[in-house]
């Protein structure tokens, strides 16, 4: 489709021999002579390229620049004027123009910067996504990994999030279950309603039923007034019902009744209360184990299961542990002010061997309690519990991702090893053990290229590892010089 261009200037003749020659050049334009039409037009529809006069009957160019860029940053805006001077260029691209062009001006001049400016909002729109790309190869929802099922979450998230079908969320303790739950609320059309969260395993059997359903004033002996059930403060939003399998069978059956009907009854109430609201259970043991035993209704399951997330342990996905040490890591350094800029080379190999039944909740614990006692520049196993300390590593244990050929393992063991050393490709190469002449063959062969940059405190260097083209993926690293 051809790029669009809003024309702004109080001279007609202007207005119209510019629409000539860009129409010509085959970009679609409209004009106008005034900034309220300008401002009217630009709240309906989007445009690529805004060329305004610095001068308007009833305001200036730079007033229109300032509304442009709050409006919609992406569209490029060149000023024109007749009274050019290095002062109104200034203030021009302070404001967000991306140029100047002084009238009089030839038409191969003024075709020749609408072009650049438009490969130049091109270019800001490809790095913008490129950069989404980047957080989105290990971090989205705040769920943060590479690994392929994690990956996996996220689509799922993205795809069932805006429709109300029930989600079950199914993992281990400390896998990061109400994350996930939060970031389907949070992603859906119901954003704006509450999010509310009980935890069946953690309130009494005789007090979930008041919780959920709530009740009425002398429903029971200390009912003293109406009181409101979750379900009915989900209104509009989403509740989460945590470990859902310790909910007992007679109130599984009032609660599948409430999904299919949408209306409920308080305790001690005869009328009923239409209820709107997104449900998203979860539960940490065998849902195959809980149908068999009885402990969850089979009809309440395929009702709550029409979308199935199963969440994988920590120990499952050991590529993503140093991943998660490292923003870990950056966040407890902001929280407690500390400068740990490295984890040493045989604390990372401790915490990828360890098998964390605690998942994700155990590594931050331990992560913050390392931070708190590191009183140097590189976390070390001195830092960390005694438990993990005393951990023997079987020797040459090696964990081969699944699915993965010979050649993506060892691509992959490279990229991780220059992580771990910074880009440094002399140390890399000594820690595989490799000669350095091959190891830069396998990095040609894999079309990995380290690239070092200055940082903005000339202390720290952005490290860029890109794969070959077939994997489309890329990663970016923050490390000491």
């Amino acid at each position: 489709m051809p790029h669009t261009i809003l024309i702004v200037d109080d001279d007609r003749s202007v207005t119209g021999a510019l629409a000539t020659i860009l129409n010509a050049a085959g970009y679609e334009t409209l004009t106008t002579n005034s900034l309220v039409q300008a401002k009217s037009i630009l709240s309906s529809r989007s445009f690529d390229l805004v060329l305004v006069d610095l001068r308007l009957a009833d305001g200036t160019g730079i007033e229109l620049i300032t509304h442009i860029k709050e409006l919609t940053p992406d569209t490029e805006v060149i000023l024109m004027t007749a009274f050019g001077s290095i002062e109104v260029t200034i203030e021009a691209i302070k404001c967000g123009a991306y140029y100047y062009l002084e009238k009089p001006f030839p038409p191969d001049r003024l075709l020749a910067l609408v072009e650049r400016a438009l490969q130049f909002g091109a270019l800001k729109i490809e790095n913008q996504t490129l950069k989404r790309s980047l957080v989105g190869d290990s971090e989205m929802f705040g769920l943060i990994g590479r690994d392929p099922r994690i990956r996996k979450i996220h689509e799922t998230i993205r795809t069932a999030a805006p429709s109300d079908a029930s989600v079950l969320i199914e993992g281990e303790s400390g896998t990061g279950k109400e994350l996930i739950a939060r970031a389907v609320h949070s992603e859906s059309h119901r954003a704006c309603g509450p999010f509310v969260s009980i935890n069946c395993a953690a309130i009494p059997h005789q007090l979930i039923e008041s919780e959920l359903f709530g009740y009425t004033k002398g429903a029971f002996t200390g009912a003293q007034r109406d009181k409101r059930g979750l379900i009915e403060v989900a209104e509009g939003g989403t509740l989460l019902l945590d470990e859902v399998a310790e909910m007992p069978t007679h109130l599984q059956t009032k609660l599948l009744r409430v999904l299919q009907e949408r209306k409920l009854r308080r305790l001690g109430d005869e009328q009923e209360i239409d209820v709107n609201f997104r449900l998203v259970s979860a539960t940490n043991r065998d849902t195959t184990l809980l149908l068999k035993d009885g402990f969850l209704r089979k009809d309440l399951y395929f009702r709550i299961s029409t979308i199935k997330i199963p969440v994988p342990p920590l120990r499952q996905r050991r590529d993503d542990i140093i991943l998660l040490a490292r923003r870990l890591l950056k966040r407890f350094n902001q929280q407690y002010d500390k400068n740990i800029r490295n984890i040493s080379e045989d604390t990372v190999v401790l915490l990828t061997h360890y098998d964390w039944p605690g998942n994700v909740r155990e590594l931050e614990s331990v992560i913050e309690r390392a931070v708190l006692f590191c009183q140097g520049e590189e976390l070390t196993v001195a830092n960390l519990p005694e438990e993990l300390q005393d951990f023997h590593i079987t020797p040459n244990r090696v964990f081969a991702p699944q699915s993965l050929s010979l050649e993506e393992i060892e691509r992959d063991v490279i990229i991780q090893t220059l992580e771990r050393t910074s880009g440094n490709v002399k140390k890399s190469a000594e820690i595989l053990r490799v000669h350095r002449p091959t190891f830069y063959r396998k990095l040609r062969k894999f079309g990995i290229k380290v690239k070092r940059e200055p940082g903005s405190d000339g202390s720290r260097h952005s490290i860029v590892i890109k794969n070959s083209p077939d994997r489309n993926r890329f990663k970016v690293k923050q490390a000491g010089s």
